[in-house]
C-alpha cells in the first residue's frame, strides 16, 4: 500500500478507469478444443484448472473467448471514505481488443474521459496509472489455458471456492466462484500498490454470453475505501467500432 494519498480526484479517475477491466477483452483465438458453454461441474475434488474451465464455461466460453468489442452503458454511485451521499452519474465503457474507453458525467460535480489506444493513456482528470485492460479480471478467464499462464488453488471463501491465474509478468488475478453454477462472484488483484476487489451482484444473457448487469470496484486506500456502484442497463457485444473512438486529443 502506498504511504503517501493520491488526491481524491486521482482516485475518483481510478476508481471508474478501472471498471474497464471489467469488460475489456483482448485476442483470445479459441482453441479447437477449447471449452464452449455447457456447464461444467464442481465437486469437492475439483482442481483449479477445473474450476477456471467451469467459470469459462459458465461466462459464455468461447463466445466469451471471442468478444472482438463491447459498450457498456448505464449509472453508476461513486462513494468516498466517510461521505454518505454518493456521487451519481452516467457512464459509458467501450473495449476493442486492447482499447478502452471510459465516460462518466456527473454534472454538475464532474465530467471524465479516459481513452486507452493501445500504447498510450489520456485522462482528462490528472493523469494515473489504469491497469492494463487485458491483465487482469474476467478477461483472463479466456487464457487460463494458454502458455505462460498458470492457475493454482486458493482457500475457499465460505461457499465460494477460489483459484489464481497469473501470467509470465507475474499480474495475477484472484478468483471466487460459486460452486452451484460457476459464475465469478469476486474477484481482487493488486496493481500500482493498491487491491482492487470486484463483486459481480447481477448477470444478463446476452447472445450466449454472460454479461453483468450489476458491480461493484472497490479500492482500499490510506484515506478509506473508495467504492463505485454500476448498474448497467444496456450492453453491446462486438458492435462495430470506429478506431476515431479511441483517439487521444491533442
Amino acid at each position: 500500500m502506498h504511504k503517501k494519498a493520491l488526491p481524491s480526484l486521482s482516485f475518483i479517475a481510478l476508481m471508474f478507469a478501472t471498471a474497464i477491466v471489467v469488460c475489456a477483452q483482448g485476442e483470445t483465438p479459441a482453441k479447437p478444443a477449447a471449452t464452449g458453454s455447457t456447464p461444467v461441474a464442481i465437486t469437492a475434488s475439483s482442481t483449479p484448472v477445473d474450476l477456471a474451465r467451469a467459470a469459462l464455461a459458465a461466462h459464455g466460453g468461447d463466445k466469451f473467448k471471442n468478444i472482438k468489442s463491447q459498450v457498456l452503458t448505464g449509472t453508476v454511485n461513486f462513494y468516498a471514505p466517510n461521505v454518505p451521499q454518493p456521487i451519481p452519474g452516467k457512464f459509458s465503457m467501450t473495449t476493442m481488443g486492447d482499447k478502452a474507453r471510459f465516460d462518466m458525467d456527473a454534472s454538475p460535480m464532474m465530467v471524465f474521459t479516459q481513452i486507452y489506444d493501445g500504447k498510450k493513456l489520456y485522462s482528462s482528470s490528472p493523469a494515473v496509472p489504469l491497469p492494463p485492460p487485458d491483465k487482469f479480471g474476467l478477461n483472463v478467464l479466456g487464457k487460463y489455458d494458454q502458455s505462460g499462464y498458470t492457475v493454482t488453488a486458493l482457500p475457499d471463501d465460505k461457499k465460494l471456492r477460489g483459484f489464481t491465474i497469473a501470467d509470465a509478468q507475474g499480474n495475477s488475478t484472484k478468483f471466487y466462484i460459486d460452486a452451484a453454477s460457476g459464475r465469478v462472484l469476486r474477484y481482487v488483484f493488486d496493481f500500482g500498490g493498491y487491491t482492487f476487489e470486484n463483486e459481480n451482484k447481477k448477470f444478463k444473457d446476452v447472445e450466449g454470453v454472460l454479461g453483468l448487469a450489476a458491480f461493484t470496484v472497490k479500492i482500499e486506500t490510506p484515506q478509506g475505501a473508495f467504492l463505485a456502484e454500476y448498474s448497467v442497463k444496456d450492453i453491446k457485444l462486438n458492435p462495430t467500432l470506429a478506431d476515431t473512438v479511441f483517439n487521444i486529443p491533442n
